[in-house]
């Protein structure tokens, strides 16, 4: 059984998607289709940057999904590759609902545009923060958490694999559990330079915003399941795919449990497909004995397994 897996926030880089542009004409296409779609040079910035453009929230978003649905397209065309489940990290998701059939392209990209404005615009900058814990039971975690907040907001916002959990929230609670995170002996805590507290609490009115959005977007039947960041569960019914995009802006992206619903319905072939290999560094560690592979530049097309 074989799963597509797409990357989010984190894994942009100023040159991502250039090389498959330059050598397949259905990728420079794709990043032509973003641009047209959005009204600016989508393309220009992830071909050259600057980094700090291709880091604002607003940015990031569409220029990873256009980068992961071009690498989608020339592994279609170019392998016949056809997965069982798909599954995307946090904005990673929209680039799985692509892959399944269930959203546009284009009306994903203009989408996570918003998606990005809504969720920076929800937390003026420097009121929020996230922080990575390493080696830390999530059930004392969780315990950290609730002592921390003392009124404000700090909770699991991404359980990514065994031990290594981020929280986020309100910035002085994030620093508070930090401190008491090393005192319960996690191995590491420390901030992130994200520039607001993702998948909290926090998030709600972002999803607010985004939820009147989706309402005029077209969301077709799926031609395969996607394994759903709120759920960890495999999704095929098209009409619950709005409900559970408005959810996943505040709520914690289980991405272990959603690993191990992949591994346990007997998926033992795993591609990361976009810029960088962070997904693909978690699953190996987490699916040993599984064929992992990542695809973001030619030789990774011409080095796949079928």
């Amino acid at each position: 059984m074989l799963a597509f897996l797409f990357p989010g926030q984190g894994s942009q880089h100023a040159g991502m998607g250039k090389a498959l542009s330059e050598n397949f004409p259905l990728a420079r296409q794709l990043f032509e289709e973003a641009n047209d779609a959005l009204g600016f040079d989508l393309a220009a910035l992830c071909y050259n940057g600057p980094e700090d453009e291709l880091k604002l929230t607003a940015n990031t978003q569409p220029a990873i999904l256009t980068t992961s649905i071009a690498a989608l397209r020339v592994v279609q065309t170019e392998t016949g590759l056809v997965p069982d489940f798909a599954a995307g990290h946090s904005l990673g998701e929209y680039s799985a609902l692509v892959c399944s059939g269930a959203l546009e392209f284009a009306d994903a990209v203009r989408t996570v545009r918003q998606r990005g404005c809504f969720m920076q615009e929800a937390v003026p900058v420097g009121q929020g923060a996230m922080a990575a814990v390493l080696g830390l039971d999530p059930e004392l975690l969780e315990t950290v958490c609730k002592d921390a907040a003392q009124g404000q907001v700090v909770s699991p916002a991404n359980f990514n694999s065994n031990g290594q959990v981020v929280v986020a929230g309100d910035t002085e609670a994030v620093e508070r559990a930090v401190v008491l995170a090393k005192e319960q002996g996690a191995k590491r805590a420390m901030l992130l330079p994200v520039s607001a507290p993702f998948h909290c609490s926090l998030m709600r009115p972002a999803g607010e915003r985004l939820a009147e959005v989706l309402e005029d977007v077209a969301v077709h039947a799926m031609t395969l399941p996607v394994v759903s960041n709120v759920e960890a569960s495999p999704n095929r019914d098209e009409t619950r795919v709005r409900d559970l995009l408005v959810q996943q802006v505040s709520a914690p992206v289980r991405w272990e449990e959603s690993i191990r619903t992949m591994l346990d319905l007997e998926v033992d072939h795993f591609i990361e497909i976009g810029p960088g290999k962070v997904l693909a560094g978690l699953m190996k560690r987490a699916a040993k004995g599984a064929v992992i592979q990542n695809v973001q530049v030619p030789d990774d097309v011409r080095g796949l397994v079928a």
